[in-house]
């Protein structure tokens, strides 16, 4: 089973990002981007035009893919209704991994630019350059680089190889997921997942190991998985972030997701891709 965002697919040419002549390349396919949303042919596929046909906005340079040349105009504010805009996070699983990877990489930068737009040295306005991957600073010279913000994401399993899931207050009742939370500085991976759990849930974790990485630009995240090993078994939530916890087994998760008793992460995100690595069998469960 795969999860979306899990490969770059293109070539990101950064060489070419020094000047405007990627502008000039024939072909060059344009996306239409607006927050998380993109446009789309009917709300299936994303919508790739010309640079001709392009509305205003600011530009981004994504690289190659096959030779060809892509970009990203990012609109003021939504896209335009008749490019039928939808969001990444709900096109994500059925558009094919070349086109998801050139999204993710427009869309997590066109989120940087829009909470980046004073420079964090001086409070000037910055301005875009090397086509969208640097903001500068006219006043002070200062350059700034986007940002991504590193999060864990585990499947802790006890003795019993049951799977530990908790469910956030704003969730309703049944929808559960695997446990999450930022790397905060002077920390290593392995330690914030430990760290996570325990002040999320109470429960000791002992061994951990990487499993895999998603980009999750909604708005700046990479989500490292992991499974981990718990050293106990009694949970103790925080009533913060975590409403509910509890241990599942293979069994329990099959027939709960089966009568909707259990609502789990959709097949875009990498914590349905851990759960279901783990279970090893078939999850009907999905979010509400």
């Amino acid at each position: 089973m795969d999860y979306a965002f899990d490969h770059t697919q293109h070539d990101r040419t950064a060489h070419l990002r020094k000047d405007d002549a990627w502008r000039t390349a024939d072909p060059l396919r344009v996306m239409v981007i607006g927050g998380e949303h993109v446009a789309t042919e009917g709300g299936q596929g994303i919508r790739w035009i010309s640079i001709d046909e392009a509305p205003d906005g600011d530009w981004i340079y994504l690289g190659t893919k096959d030779g060809v040349h892509h970009a990203a105009v990012v609109v003021n504010g939504r896209v335009p209704k008749e490019l039928e805009p939808v969001s990444l996070r709900v096109l994500g699983p059925s558009v094919a991994p070349d086109e998801a990877s050139l999204a993710v990489h427009a869309i997590g930068l066109s989120r940087w630019h829009e909470t980046h737009q004073f420079c964090a040295k001086c409070g000037s306005p910055s301005e875009q350059a090397e086509a969208g991957h640097t903001r500068i600073c006219p006043s002070c010279g200062a350059h700034h680089f986007p940002r991504t913000d590193p999060a864990v994401i585990m499947l802790i399993t006890d003795g019993d190889d049951r799977a530990l899931l908790g469910r956030q207050p704003v969730w309703p009742e049944g929808r559960f997921s695997t446990l999450a939370g930022f790397v905060e500085p002077g920390e290593t991976l392995d330690d914030a997942v430990r760290r996570e759990v325990m002040e999320e849930v109470g429960i000791e974790v002992g061994n951990v190991t990487y499993a895999g990485s998603q980009p999750w630009p909604f708005p700046s995240s990479l989500m490292l998985g992991f499974f981990g090993e718990a050293l106990s078994t009694d949970i103790t939530v925080d009533e913060n972030e975590i409403a509910e916890a509890r241990w599942f087994t293979r069994e329990e998760v099959t027939e709960m997701t089966a009568s909707s008793d259990l609502l789990l992460p959709p097949n875009v995100s990498i914590s349905r891709w851990l759960l279901q690595t783990w279970h090893g069998g078939v999850i009907h469960g999905k979010w509400a």
